[in-house]
């Protein structure tokens, strides 16, 4: 599932697509989230690094002086801190564990789930939902909290002067080996995401996971992460994700913006660029195409691996401390020899609840799944790329009663935390790379489609932790 574009799979796994779930869904409607106006980025000789201001030009992104940051920053009139537009489009990534997962209670040997795939069910212990009066990941020897300050939704109390200095939330665990992320207000166009706002959930975040997957470079959103990463001295690293349609405008500008970034940030915080989020999904659901072995597929594919050499070579170009991997993310079933063949990893979206599957399945169909449809295709290429489920949740409400069950079960928080239950300790028992879908609630999604698509997040909007236990086991 992208948050933009449809979701679909296979027929003969049963999935329908959002359409069918929703027939309100009108992909088209996401299909120019750019704007032609604006010619973003600017020239890396113009990014100014250390200045403690931040710009309301919707060209240009200037980070904050960590020691000159001041908390009335959050008192800025609203023009003074927009960001500019939005034109990005989420993507996929998919995790390799050939490991086979435990069976727990029972669960039948039904369908596509095989002898040797389970479900593992994670323990976790509720906390008292008390937060620590511990720094964070600080760096600083300062211990004297009466001068810290609440963050813009009021979750997190930080020092200004040193934004590695904030308060731990016990609620949290380190348990997840990656979070799928977008601000809020990063999509057009009321693009609106801010320092503030990215700062908050970079501190809560990094409580959860060191990866952060990143869905484009439009609105500042990397350069708002990753200087919130470098202010707070947190340990995430993000892959930076580029998104691509037809238009080679949009393309562009954000190959470009990549290029400024991985000169302006520390590199040994990006864990790969994502070139083109479900492209192949996209044009095959617009040719009425099902097979990506097909000529719709593989025409689609070449296309991305043009763009991929282009990635590759720019970055090659800059001559980095490190190599950078260039790779790719779809949905699940949407791959095929030649695009794998092309990349360092691939990102694959798998979502159990499209599947129409009971809670209690969805963790071994999910293993399973990722098994049949992108661990046997890479095993035909001689590249070896890293495989990895960039997407994986449940949604915890529908907006709708249509859509308040996708038939064996419901989206609802007794679910969610079911599937979490039986998903994070076991996956990363199994050292299965995967992304949890997603940080927070996404108002605009409701409001565009309805139904479960707004409610996939592990917070509300407003940062609250939903009422769910995180599982507490180390994450690889």
């Amino acid at each position: 599932m992208s948050r933009f574009q449809p979701y679909s799979d296979r027929d003969d796994y049963n999935i329908p697509s959002r359409q069918d779930l929703n027939p309100e869904y009108n992909p088209s409607q996401t299909a120019n989230y750019h704007s032609s106006s604006q010619q973003y980025p600017p020239s890396s000789e113009a990014f100014v690094p250390s200045t403690n201001s931040f710009t309301s030009n919707a060209n240009s992104y200037t980070p904050v002086t960590a020691q000159q940051y001041p908390h009335s920053y959050n008192d800025m009139n609203a023009q003074d801190r927009v960001g500019p537009l939005w034109s990005e489009k989420p993507g996929a990534s998919s995790g390799s564990s050939k490991k086979k997962w435990l069976i727990i209670g029972g669960i039948a040997a039904v369908i596509i789930i095989a002898v040797g795939v389970g479900v593992g069910v994670a323990v976790s212990h509720k906390s008292s939902g008390s937060k620590s009066s511990s720094s964070g990941t600080s760096t600083g020897s300062s211990t004297d909290t009466k001068d810290w300050v609440m963050s813009i939704n009021n979750v997190v109390k930080y020092n200004p002067k040193d934004l590695s200095q904030f308060e731990t939330d016990s609620r949290l665990h380190k348990s997840m080996y990656g979070m799928a992320y977008t601000p809020i207000g990063a999509i057009l166009p009321d693009c609106g995401a801010t320092f503030d706002g990215v700062l908050e959930d970079v501190m809560l975040m990094s409580q959860l996971t060191t990866r952060v997957r990143l869905y484009g470079t439009d609105c500042n959103v990397t350069d708002l992460v990753l200087d919130a990463i470098q202010q707070t001295k947190t340990d995430l690293s993000v892959y930076i994700g580029i998104y691509i349609d037809n238009d080679d405008t949009v393309y562009t500008r954000q190959r470009d913006a990549v290029q400024r970034i991985l000169k302006t940030y520390d590199v040994n915080h990006v864990l790969g660029v994502t070139v083109g989020n479900e492209f192949i999904l996209n044009n095959m659901t617009a040719a009425g195409a099902t097979d990506p072995t097909g000529t719709v597929g593989v025409s689609a594919a070449e296309f991305l691996v043009a763009k991929i050499q282009d990635v590759r070579s720019m970055i090659s170009g800059l001559g980095l401390s490190k190599t950078i991997p260039v790779g790719n993310g779809d949905a699940g079933a949407y791959t095929n020899v030649q695009l794998l063949s092309a990349v360092d990893y691939f990102m694959s979206n798998i979502h159990p609840w499209f599947g129409n599957l009971a809670v209690d399945q969805a963790a071994g169909w999910t293993w399973q799944f990722f098994e049949d449809n992108n661990v046997a295709m890479a095993a035909q290429t001689t590249n070896n790329p890293e495989l990895i489920i960039a997407e994986i949740g449940w949604p915890s409400k529908s907006s709708d009663a249509a859509h308040a069950t996708n038939g064996p079960s419901a989206a609802d928080i007794p679910t969610l935390q079911t599937f979490m239950d039986s998903w994070i300790c076991q996956a990363n028992t199994n050292q299965t790379k995967y992304f949890w879908f997603e940080n927070m609630d996404q108002p605009w999604k409701d409001a565009l489609y309805g139904g479960v698509e707004g409610w996939w997040g592990l917070f509300s909007s407003t940062k609250q932790l939903k009422n769910v236990t995180i599982p507490d086991c180390a994450a690889p």
